[in-house]
């Protein structure tokens, strides 16, 4: 069999290792149009379940991914002058740039074809198997969009990627208020030495402070004024050509047309604050490496693919889509006491929360958290109030 992985960030990479653990005789070449060691990006997240996993399906590569990161366990809130720290699961951080070094290494020790600075724009001739793992701008899928069922949502408000020399000890949340309405930042570690630090904020904000007008150093100058307080005099950090952006979520009727697949951002996006993108990636390639090694037919092991993976993604899906939700309402919780909204924070993936008042919904979910039966009620009320509201939505719209 003779597959051809378009992109080489996780996804692909990652498909490409498990294939040819699988059958060392697989032919498997990995086209990435960037030169190698260069990539967008600063840290990625991922979470204790993750390495579990990776550990099942390839302990090599588990193993210098775990080596190479940094962990966490706290998340603090910064809300003005007050904060808050809660303690919660473990995470994990890891250098975009060391994951995909860790990744080829890997691959090509089995075998794989590395081909970089090789972009691939149409299907490749002769293979059995082409996978577009080439992200969400995906040259491959837009090609066939018509046959994909591409669809494609921008949410509201505006963002930016930018590093920082500042090793955050916990999951960091910062929330500025500015005479043009709130901003705030995301900071994690991923390595000894560097964090990421994603900052958001509403389309009134943008403007208001001017940030869609002042060039990259007077952008950078504001943003540090403005999170002085989580940055202890370190710099921000951007990169050439970075720009603000607006999450696009993405979608596809079918994944897969012909012998042609997609995996990763290609095939779905979810939003940033929910940091499962690398985690849904490689999950992908688990998913799409065992499809293959189960049907003989490749149809058939497409078609159980996309099957699996859009089963899983439906809550991962719907969580995202209220955490964005959450951050573009930011002012209907803001104003709680830090705690309370960290609180909120915690369980923004609710469908409940929102359409329960704020203070009220901390009262009920206190209460839950003591008494199991109210706990009970609340899983069985949420999926279905969330689609009864949906629904009533779409009729109004209608």
């Amino acid at each position: 069999m003779k597959v051809v992985c378009v992109g080489g960030g996780p996804a692909g990479l990652y498909l490409a290792i498990l294939l040819k653990r699988r059958d060392p005789a697989v032919d498997v070449t990995v086209h990435e149009r960037n030169p190698e060691g260069s990539t967008y990006g600063w840290g990625v997240t991922y979470w204790r379940g993750l390495i579990d996993r990776l550990q099942e399906h390839d302990p090599a590569s588990a193993r210098a991914i775990e080596e190479h990161s940094v962990s966490w366990s706290d998340g603090v809130a910064h809300v003005g002058d007050l904060t808050t720290r809660h303690h919660g699961d473990q995470g994990f951080g890891i250098g975009r740039h060391r994951l995909l070094a860790l990744l080829a290494d890997r691959a090509r020790a089995l075998g794989v074809r590395l081909e970089f600075d090789s972009e691939i724009t149409g299907p490749p001739a002769g293979a059995d198997l082409v996978v577009a793992a080439d992200g969400v701008h995906s040259a491959l899928r837009t090609r066939y969009a018509g046959d994909f069922g591409t669809e494609s949502v921008t949410g509201r408000n505006h963002y930016i990627w930018l590093g920082t020399t500042k090793v955050f000890d916990a999951f960091t949340f910062a929330f500025t208020e500015t005479r043009h309405g709130w901003i705030w930042a995301y900071g994690y570690g991923y390595s000894g030495e560097h964090s990421t630090c994603v900052v958001e904020c509403s389309p009134q904000t943008f403007t208001g402070l001017g940030l869609d007008r002042a060039d990259e150093g007077e952008r950078l100058a504001l943003l540090e004024k403005l999170f002085a307080g989580i940055l202890d005099g370190h710099p921000l950090i951007g990169r050439d050509g970075a720009a603000w952006l607006n999450f696009r979520t993405l979608t596809n009727r079918t994944w897969h047309h012909g012998n042609l697949v997609l995996l990763g951002d290609a095939a779905h996006t979810t939003h940033y604050s929910i940091g499962a993108g690398t985690t849904l990636a490689l999950e992908d390639a688990m998913c799409l490496a065992g499809a293959l090694g189960e049907h003989a037919a490749l149809p058939a092991a497409l078609a159980a693919y996309e099957r699996r993976r859009k089963a899983d993604l439906l809550s991962v899906q719907s969580a995202a889509r209220y955490s964005a939700q959450w951050y573009e309402n930011l002012p209907r919780y803001i104003q709680l006491p830090p705690h309370r909204m960290f609180a909120l924070l915690g369980q923004r993936h609710s469908p409940l929360l929102p359409h329960v008042p704020p203070q009220l919904y901390y009262g009920l979910d206190k209460a839950a958290g003591r008494l199991e039966v109210l706990r009970r009620f609340k899983r069985w009320l949420g999926p279905r109030a969330a689609r009864a509201l949906h629904a009533r939505s779409a009729a109004r719209r209608g």
